[in-house]
């Protein structure tokens, strides 16, 4: 979901910031493109309408923080992460729902022998089209 705002806070004065979906072994959740600020998608969350409020939830903390109250972003994001080889099919020409199914093929043929990965890029393609619905990205 691109929630731009300006944070006056932040040296330049109006930086426009997004609220971006990340996801990777590491972390899955919202996250600030211009600082360290983060709302991590609790563990057990697995119902599509608590994932819902979930995001409606995650845009009001995105819009109530300062960056100014967090550390500045060192480096781009995860491009190896599902949701960011997803979308970049999608900037490349693909619709969403074609741009799933091609990343579940390769996911299958990457990772043909671990079932737990490719049941969480399956998740994770629900959700992206999930959210690609609600207009969240």
């Amino acid at each position: 979901m691109d929630h731009g705002s300006k944070d006056r806070s932040t040296p330049q004065g109006s930086t426009a910031r997004e609220q971006v979906w990340t996801s990777n072994q590491k972390f899955q959740g919202w996250t600030c493109s211009q600082c360290e600020w983060n709302y991590p998608l609790p563990t057990l969350l697995s119902d599509a309408d608590a994932k819902t409020a979930y995001d409606r939830l995650a845009t009001a903390k995105f819009r109530e923080h300062h960056c100014s109250d967090h550390l500045a972003k060192l480096g781009p994001a995860d491009e190896d992460s599902f949701t960011a080889r997803i979308r970049k099919l999608v900037q490349q020409g693909f619709k969403p729902k074609d741009a799933v199914e091609l990343f579940q093929k390769e996911i299958a043929l990457e990772y043909r022998n671990q079932p737990k990965i490719l049941a969480k890029a399956q998740a994770e393609g629900e959700d992206f089209l999930r959210r690609w619905r609600a207009g969240l990205i």
